[in-house]
C-alpha cells in the first residue's frame, strides 16, 4: 500500500489538491505546448499540453493510461512536473500535479505558451 492515489487523503476529498482540480472556476488556461510525458515504468513520449491549472493539466495520450498512474510532464524550460493521471478518455488525459504549481511557476508557463497554438497569417 506504498503508492499515493487520487483517493486517498493527499489527494482525496477535502484536500487542497482535489479543491484544485474540482473548482473549474479556478484559473485553467487553455495552452499548446509540445511537451514530453514517462508513464512509471514506460518510456517518454511527446505529448501536447492542452489547458494548465495550478492543480493539473490535460494532455494528449493516444493510448489508454490507467488512472492513479505516477507520471512526469516536461514543457521546455522548466523542471519536470510529478504528477499522476486522474482520467482518460478518447486520446486526453487529465493529470493531477502532486504539488501545486506556484503562482510564479504558473504565470511563467502561461506567459510563455499561451498563444503557441496561433498560427501567422
Amino acid at each position: 500500500m506504498g503508492s499515493t492515489t487520487w483517493n486517498d487523503s493527499r489527494f482525496g476529498p477535502g484536500s487542497y489538491e482535489h479543491a484544485a482540480q474540482e473548482d473549474r472556476s479556478g484559473p485553467r488556461v487553455r495552452v499548446h505546448i509540445s511537451a514530453g510525458m514517462r508513464v512509471s515504468g514506460g518510456r517518454s513520449f511527446e505529448t501536447i499540453v492542452r489547458d494548465l491549472a495550478p492543480g493539473g493539466l490535460t494532455v494528449t495520450a493516444p493510448s489508454r493510461i490507467d488512472d492513479h498512474t505516477a507520471c512526469w510532464i516536461s514543457i521546455p524550460g522548466f523542471a519536470a512536473l510529478r504528477g499522476e493521471v486522474v482520467w482518460w478518455e478518447t486520446g486526453i488525459a487529465g493529470v493531477a500535479f502532486a504539488t501545486l504549481l506556484d503562482r510564479t511557476t504558473f504565470d511563467a508557463i502561461v506567459e510563455q505558451f499561451r498563444g503557441a497554438d496561433r498560427t501567422e497569417a
